[in-house]
């Protein structure tokens, strides 16, 4: 067997023994045992645990990413462009459940190592979403409205949005991929096409405290008795 393949056949098992145990309790007598290999070959491969688990992480991120960025189809209108993207991303970590595991619970919690390489795949997909809502914008407004701040700031917000759901849809029995990203548009879209026509949500106007002064706090309204 070339050994491409043969060391493809390790992360598949590798990241399934991780996604379901985490790292500190997975195997690699497990790891091989799944593989169909022997152990001393995993490590004539991939040198060593931390080194399989990194390999496991950046094939997982890689085609998190590319999924994400294939998904979004070209020439679609701005929600067009959104649901795509936003079905790509739950219908991949639905299919891959260890992978997003792997991804989004266990490399983030053993060590900045792993943490890294997981921090760099979500700020390409940040970025991503970032060129989507600015695209949108400039769409709307035939000029770039929005200001830059702002647009990375609901980029972040919407990519940790989609995180959180990936994790409840994968816990909640009977939820899809396609439910989950119209949950997720309909949370986000309805504020976003606002913004995008120039119709922000503004908050309420509140006196500025003066020099000195703390600023207002809200009283409870009084509990009434019988």
């Amino acid at each position: 067997m070339p050994r491409a393949v043969r060391e493809q056949q390790m992360l598949d098992a590798a990241v399934r023994v991780f996604g379901q145990r985490g790292y500190m309790a997975a195997s690699m007598d497990e790891i091989a045992e799944l593989a169909g290999v022997s152990k001393p070959l995993v490590y004539l491969y991939l040198n060593s645990k931390d080194d399989l688990f990194t390999a496991c992480i950046r094939r997982e991120a890689r085609a998190l990413t590319e999924a994400v960025r294939a998904g979004v189809l070209p020439g679609l209108a701005p929600d067009g462009q959104l649901w795509s993207g936003l079905r790509a991303f739950f219908t991949h970590t639905a299919r891959n459940p260890d992978a997003w595991r792997v991804l989004h619970l266990h490399a983030r919690t053993h060590g900045e190592r792993f943490a890294v390489e997981v921090a760099a795949m979500r700020a390409e997909i940040v970025a991503f979403v970032t060129q989507l809502i600015a695209a949108a914008a400039r769409d709307a407004h035939r000029d770039p409205h929005l200001p830059a701040g702002e647009v990375a700031g609901l980029a972040e917000a919407l990519v940790g949005a989609a995180e959180s759901l990936a994790d409840w849809a994968g816990a909640t029995d009977g939820v899809t991929a396609k439910q989950a990203a119209a949950t997720l548009m309909n949370f986000a879209w309805a504020g976003l096409g606002d913004l995008m026509t120039g119709r922000p949500w503004s908050p309420p106007e509140e006196p500025e405290p003066g020099p000195g002064e703390a600023a207002p706090v809200a009283q409870a309204a009084p509990i009434q008795t019988g």
